[in-house]
């Protein structure tokens, strides 16, 4: 299957404010990443708050510098577009849909005019034209064309959730980057707006790069997956392989943590012990030996290689060495 997003060794780093008496400190949120993302997929990113996931996705919209690496979508290296025409022949292809709803909609627009904006400033269609756009749009992600002449605080968070996804698809894009897009919505709405995104995914040939920390909406929607710790990748595979065959420590961990998720296949649990380092002083070696049952002195000082177990399954563990 075809790549339609690549990422090589990217790393992000933000330089931050010690206190007020001044001084700075570095933040590594994202350390030498290499990611490939299929066309017509949905890849998965899950990992705990703090591990990089919604940087990596900030970086591959250009919403964060990035110190170096490359983020190539068709084969086009976006981290180089500079030129105003360039940025906006890339935003039409690629979208993302926030975790909170209300922060991302403007509160002082009519859900219409938040539709309709993009189709102003990106194309050149008649107003009879973009008004039909945005009825198709809001109707496809189950909302009636009424709501177009109301304000974001007039709806509910589900709702306020569908009208992002709306905005989203208004330009007919092939890649949407979702972060977290259902974690602030309850149980019974989740899943109303994880069917939604199947669904579009299916109608208009979407590829999907989704981030959450929920797997059990992961192991539905998803078709590969991505474990993330400390803004490295440190297992892949395809869905069934993740769950049924988990190699990592780290992957066992965060299926063991989630008590319907274990079945027979999966019957090791790891506790982690510890919190989760501080990006700005990260560990030598594997970065995950400091909570890891199974640490061994190699691994507090020399970097696990990928070892592979089928084409689309591999993990970083001195374990399989």
């Amino acid at each position: 299957m075809e790549n339609l997003a690549e990422i090589k060794n990217l790393e992000v780093i933000y330089q931050t404010k010690k206190n007020v008496f001044g001084g700075t400190q570095t933040i590594y949120a994202v350390n030498n990443i290499s990611l490939d993302i299929k066309k017509g997929e949905i890849l998965a990113i899950a990992g705990e708050s703090g591990c990089g996931k919604s940087t990596l996705a900030k970086a591959i919209m250009k919403l964060v510098n990035s110190k170096s690496g490359e983020i190539l979508i068709n084969g086009q290296n976006i981290l180089t577009i500079s030129k105003r025409e360039d940025l906006k022949s890339f935003y039409q292809k690629v979208q993302m849909i926030f975790q909170n709803p209300y922060s991302s909609l403007n509160p002082k627009m009519k859900i219409g005019d938040i539709l309709k904006e993009p189709l102003e400033i990106n194309t050149s269609l008649k107003k009879e034209e973009i008004n039909k756009i945005i009825e198709e749009k809001i109707e496809k992600v189950g909302l009636d064309k009424s709501c177009l002449n109301l304000y974001p605080h007039e709806f509910s968070g589900g709702q306020r959730q569908r009208i992002a996804i709306a905005r989203s698809l208004i330009l007919n894009p092939e890649f949407i980057i979702a972060d977290e897009p259902v974690s602030a919505l309850d149980v019974s709405i989740q899943a109303q707006i994880i069917n939604l995104l199947k669904q579009l995914k299916e109608d208009f040939n979407l590829t999907f790069l989704f981030i959450s920390h929920d797997l059990s909406v992961i192991k539905y929607l998803s078709d590969r997956i991505a474990i993330m710790y400390l803004g490295e990748i440190v297992e892949i595979g395809r869905t069934e392989e993740i769950f049924t065959n988990p190699k990592h420590p780290y992957t066992k961990a965060l299926l063991s943590a989630v008590p319907e998720l274990n079945t027979r296949e999966n019957k090791e649990k790891i506790q982690l012990t510890g919190e989760l380092p501080s990006p700005e002083n990260l560990p030598q070696g594997c970065k995950f030996h400091t909570r890891c049952p199974y640490a061994m002195d190699k691994c507090k000082c020399k970097k696990p290689n990928t070892i592979e177990f089928t084409q689309s399954h591999n993990c970083k563990c001195f374990l399989y060495e």
